[in-house]
């Protein structure tokens, strides 16, 4: 593998430490007196969870990248290196820094829902590369083209060491890469 995409768990962790301490919090005052009450809290509390942990996991599943010496993976996609535009690359490296505010508005207008009217081709847009539906709000994002000129939105967690390990195994020097 040249690169692959660490995954933070900063927000897992911490949901899922409130919520074991919140249940040892409850269950010193119930246990073992009210056990059927507590698993039930349990229960509640863990239906409150799981939309919180939804986010993450589906960030890993769609937005995952690895890319080894012939192919670069995104989510459950797979795009052979050598059918990259090795100069969309470069471009994408040129691309001047988004602001935080401009990463959130350019996310939330990254839409590829298999919805009439809200596939990226109806509206003229580059194709969302993973599986997904949108660019989870607030990541990166980076528009790369093929060599059959169809252009690709990749999200990312770190555009600039993306483009520099994909710009690598193409061969080529993105700017990004000169600046790290």
């Amino acid at each position: 593998m040249h690169y692959v995409e660490k995954v933070p768990k900063t927000w897992s962790a911490i949901c899922i430490s409130v919520y074991l301490i919140g249940m040892v919090y409850m269950g010193i005052d119930t246990l073992p007196d009210q056990f059927g009450l507590w698993l039930g809290m349990w229960a509640l509390f863990l239906l409150l969870l799981l939309p919180c942990l939804l986010v993450p996991i589906s960030k890993f599943i769609y937005h995952r990248i690895q890319i080894d010496n012939e192919t670069l993976r995104v989510g459950r996609e797979r795009i052979a290196l050598a059918s990259i535009d090795s100069a969309s690359v470069l471009a994408a490296g040129q691309e001047a820094t988004l602001t935080a505010a401009e990463r959130y508005a350019r996310s939330l207008n990254t839409v590829d829902a298999p919805v009439p009217g809200l596939r990226a081709k109806d509206q003229g847009n580059p194709r969302l590369v993973g599986g997904g539906w949108a660019v989870p709000m607030g990541m990166d994002s980076v528009v790369i083209a093929t060599r059959n000129r169809e252009s690709l939105v990749i999200a990312t967690r770190d555009s600039a060491a993306f483009l520099h390990a994909l710009g690598a195994s193409l061969g080529v020097t993105t700017s990004s890469s000169a600046q790290t």
